[in-house]
């Protein structure tokens, strides 16, 4: 509900959200949306493509539970 009154609020010419500047690895201001999205894209597949994880053991699942 909040993006369509963002989105027809800025049609209307009232209000206008304000555009985040981000860095690159470099340092370097990123303002344009598509070189922004494209820095999310490589951050997020270098966060979830690790190849190391973490050594956790799956739990005990065969939990005592009364039915009767």
């Amino acid at each position: 509900m909040k993006q369509l009154c963002d989105t027809t609020n800025k049609l209307a010419g009232k209000y206008s959200k304000p555009e985040r500047i981000i860095e690159n690895k470099t340092g370097k201001l990123i303002t344009g949306i598509q070189e922004q999205r494209n820095i999310w894209i490589e951050h997020f597949e270098e966060l979830l493509n690790r190849s190391t994880f973490l050594d956790i053991e799956a739990p005990y699942t065969d939990l005592p539970i009364d039915v009767t």
